[in-house]
């Protein structure tokens, strides 16, 4: 099997692609890219400084064009997953201990953990009751009640 040079920019350009799933910023999505531009003129018979024109400008398309587009839309939906304890707002609860700003009191259990908690308006709520997690402040939960 005797490779053509069409065929090795193409390679290239795959094993581009495949170091940017490992890798973040579209640099080498770019790249590949610009490989794949290479490959077409190189199939049409152009010399090797025509190949590498095309290279350039394919990459630079890419990087300037499409990057700036992809950066915003692919990364926009990774950002608004929340975690850890900021995943906590809006979950419901149980109070565990009596919640009460002016004894310092007040334990809820939520998701099979027990927390600290504070009302959100300093309103006592009892031992069983529902409430619902607004924010939280290091290791507090500040939540309301949810009235039945």
């Amino acid at each position: 099997m005797e490779f053509e040079v069409w065929h090795i920019w193409i390679i290239i350009a795959l094993v581009l692609l495949v170091i940017e799933i490992f890798s973040t910023g579209f640099i080498m999505a770019s790249l590949a890219i610009g490989c794949a531009f290479a490959g077409i003129v190189t199939a049409f018979g152009c010399d090797f400084k025509i190949q590498l024109i095309a290279f350039s400008i394919g990459t630079l398309l890419a990087f300037f064009a499409a990057r700036p587009f992809m950066l915003k839309y692919a990364h926009k939906k990774a950002n608004t997953v929340n975690t850890n304890v900021d995943a906590l707002a809006g979950k419901i609860g149980r109070v565990h201990e009596v919640i009460d700003v002016a004894q310092n009191t007040g334990r809820v259990i939520l998701g099979g953990d027990d927390w600290k908690a504070v009302s959100v308006n300093e309103e006592v709520i009892g031992k069983g009751e529902k409430v619902r997690v607004l924010k939280v402040d290091s290791t507090i939960l500040i939540v309301e009640h949810i009235k039945d």
